[in-house]
């Protein structure tokens, strides 16, 4: 497993990686200090399976740095490891891309198992910060399905159906690798964390009305 720190403080990586080593002993680890060389080991490294990412860097204004990783490595996920923890924040950088979302006072277990759960093809939220989010900011459920791709709603369909990732990949005729891309960004958009949740909230949903308004 090969996982990318991305943070200008050398201290705060240094912490990280220290927590990283001991809880995945097999992990290769990298660092970078700002998005350019962040961007330089993505490309260098292709087995680089998440990137770590601090929102607030020196030269980096706003979600520049998380949406210019996704627009270029679209198939890595983003782990964002914040100082910051407001909700509004939280959910910005989720709807700018990011496949979670941890402050950096969590414990390390709390961090383990939100990388674990975005390897896994997850979206992570601090329960804390999810709960409190403002509900009338948030889009209706059938508002977050119409965000999904035509692939994407087909990928969703076979999921509702409980077919597995190489069962969707077999449908449609593509890679494996795609259709957990899918899988992540479906999660993303709906703003749920699992395939289960997927299927409970999506039961009562017209899709056909809902594809006719997209």
């Amino acid at each position: 497993m090969h996982l990318l720190i991305v943070d200008d403080h050398p201290l705060f990586r240094e912490a990280l990686a220290s927590t990283l080593a001991l809880a995945y002993p097999e992990a290769v680890l990298h660092e970078a200090d700002g998005i350019a060389e962040a961007c330089a080991a993505l490309e260098r490294e292709r087995a680089i399976e998440l990137v770590l990412l601090d929102l607030t860097m020196q030269g980096v204004q706003g979600f520049d740095g998380l949406v210019s990783i996704r627009a270029r490595f679209a198939r890595v996920p983003i782990l964002v490891v914040s100082g910051l923890d407001d909700p509004r924040i939280m959910r910005e950088a989720i709807h700018h891309g990011a496949a979670g979302f941890v402050p950096k006072a969590v414990d390390k277990a709390t961090l383990t198992r939100a990388i674990a759960d975005v390897l896994a093809g997850g979206l992570s939220l601090p329960p804390a910060l999810a709960g409190a989010t403002d509900p009338s900011d948030r889009p209706s459920l059938a508002e977050r399905v119409a965000r999904l791709t035509p692939q994407q709603m087909r990928v969703l369909g076979m999921i509702r159906q409980g077919k597995l990732n190489k069962q969707i990949a077999h449908a449609l005729q593509v890679g494996d690798s795609t259709v957990k891309a899918h899988v992540t960004e479906i999660l993303r958009k709906l703003e749920v964390g699992s395939r289960t949740q997927i299927v409970i909230q999506t039961a009562g949903l017209d899709f056909d009305h809902i594809q006719a308004r997209s």
